[in-house]
């Protein structure tokens, strides 16, 4: 492994869980954000980490996460260990099992930084989390299924990836992927053109409420009294009844095979 590549470990990994203590904007010395404790362990730098998981580190230097930097003392060698946890008991135990935090087994390890995101899953909506392997007998995810902490873009199928935007979701969401005869042309814009992944008030985790998710770009115009033109048709009565969806008009929502409306 290059030196280099071990410098940006030690430095660039930083930010990944606020590795170094972070503190607030106003004068305080109140600790907000630490790595993940290991009782007795201590930090041994991203070097040791690189003995052994080369193939983890080879390529750190092109993931998003490596581009975080925070300067400072205690910033000094600290990469890995900012997400892991301190390394020494790991190293000196030959990695034995549970001598080091593995972020899959809890998401608490990415709350840390991405705050954000712990109050989305706390939201009605949400995919249900969990640690491990992603368990698709359950439908529970860890962050890790969806994201790459450790090399390449962080959203696996997002940034300018345009042939493989929905790639992330339609790996699991397999029913909706197609090719169908009928598209919905908002799956070109990818899937979080309608849904929020980490969490929504709104069933399905829609990013808008109902038929509101719909006119976003379905254009409506009003040009006489009880009339709401959608589509050259009146649809006054039709949103009455309910979503687009759900009212028994645009059933097939991600694209269909026999009917260009999207009804079935």
């Amino acid at each position: 492994m290059s030196s280099k590549a071990v410098r940006n470990l030690g430095r660039g990994a930083i930010g990944l869980c606020a590795a170094l203590s972070v503190y607030a904007c106003v004068a305080t010395s109140r600790t907000l954000l630490a790595p993940p404790t290991i009782p007795g362990a201590e930090f041994v730098g991203s070097g040791e980490c690189a003995d052994c998981h080369v193939d983890v580190t080879a390529q750190f230097e092109t993931a998003t996460h490596s581009m975080l930097q925070v300067q400072g003392e205690n910033a000094r060698s600290i990469g890995c260990e900012s997400c892991h946890g301190a390394g020494s008991l790991h190293t000196e135990s030959g990695g034995e099992s549970g001598t080091i935090v593995n972020p899959r087994d809890s998401p608490e390890t990415c709350f840390q930084c991405h705050v954000d995101k712990r109050g989305q899953f706390a939201l009605p909506h949400s995919h249900p989390l969990t640690g491990g392997p992603l368990e698709l007998s359950t439908g529970r995810v860890s962050c890790g299924d969806c994201h790459e902490p450790h090399r390449g873009p962080a959203i696996e199928s997002g940034g300018t990836a345009l042939q493989s935007i929905n790639e992330g979701c339609l790996d699991c969401h397999a029913a909706q992927r197609g090719p169908h005869v009928f598209e919905h042309e908002a799956l070109r814009e990818g899937c979080t053109t309608c849904h929020e992944p980490h969490g929504s008030p709104n069933d399905k985790m829609l990013t808008e409420r109902n038929s509101t998710l719909c006119l976003k770009c379905h254009y409506q115009e009003q040009v006489a009294a009880n009339e709401i033109l959608i589509g050259g048709r009146n649809h006054a009565s039709f949103l009455q009844r309910g979503s687009c969806w759900s009212a028994g008009c645009h059933e097939a929502v991600h694209g269909s095979n026999v009917n260009s409306s999207l009804r079935f």
